[in-house]
């Protein structure tokens, strides 16, 4: 890997453990966090720490942060909050002033952004989230798009499961769960962090690839299994002659960046 330093904005459940990557590398990072008590840890994984809040912190603090880097990881999903599409656009918009003209930026955005079609979803599609959240991501990464143009590529990761995001855990005891025939689209962590580093690898700036295992068992199968697995009661899933649903499509990711997915059977990680 030809970078000498990288900033990531977010070091939590993915974010640190991908930083703990490319220090490993040899590469210097600076990671934000806004939990004044994870400055130690991240300390202890030779990371260089910023209690960073966006909106917030000052001129100095941002320019400190991103100052050196050739890339900069962004990556935090939106709260969850009332006006959740302004507040998100408005968090990403107060740190952009400080991206110079040659750095390099990489959003980890999310398949929430696609809508149910029945059929596989590609990045080249036109997209009509359903959901605010998805609303609050789609409109972040025009943002990006607009002031960053091929200086930036978008990552669009399915749902994240791996080490404590026991996949059983989230339907375990529901009754009469919707979609049970409808295919799954999840991604691990490990692959999360690869694609990321294959992207900064490949040069594979101003794309949008999206992030999936490659096989998508049925939603009753797959929280079934995952239930049982760790001993919980597993859900029950209503009889629905019409299921919604969409495929993520991983092919670019395998083509472009020459990925070979490390957990690409979300059922043998049961």
């Amino acid at each position: 890997m030809t970078i000498k330093n990288i900033s990531i904005l977010g070091c939590g459940w993915l974010g640190l453990p991908l930083a703990t990557e490319f220090t490993a590398k040899g590469i210097g990072v600076k990671g934000s966090t806004t939990t004044p008590t994870k400055i130690s840890k991240l300390q202890e994984k030779g990371i260089n720490p910023y209690l960073l809040k966006l909106e917030e912190s000052t001129k100095e603090i941002y320019t400190s942060f991103l100052l050196d880097s050739e890339v900069i990881v962004i990556n935090f999903p939106p709260k969850r909050v009332p006006n959740i599409i302004t507040r998100y656009q408005e968090q990403i918009q107060s740190i952009l002033p400080y991206i110079n003209a040659t750095q390099k930026v990489i959003f980890i955005s999310s398949t929430s952004v696609y809508q149910n079609i029945n059929d596989k979803v590609l990045e080249t599609m036109v997209i009509e989230p359903e959901k605010e959240s998805g609303h609050a991501v789609a409109a972040v990464e025009r943002l990006l798009q607009e002031q960053l143009g091929d200086r930036l590529t978008i990552i669009r990761l399915s749902g994240l499961i791996g080490e404590d995001r026991l996949p059983g855990r989230f339907l375990a005891n529901k009754k009469e769960v919707k979609n049970g025939n409808a295919p799954i689209n999840v991604i691990h962590r490990d692959d999360c962090i690869g694609l990321i580093q294959a992207v900064i690898e490949k040069k594979a700036w101003g794309e949008i690839i999206n992030g999936s295992a490659d096989r998508h068992p049925l939603r009753k199968e797959y929280y079934t299994q995952a239930a049982i697995k760790i001993g919980l009661t597993p859900p029950t899933f209503a009889k629905q002659e019409e299921v919604l649903y969409k495929i993520v499509d991983n092919t670019k990711s395998k083509t472009l960046l020459e990925y070979t997915y490390i957990h690409p059977d979300p059922l043998k990680l049961i």
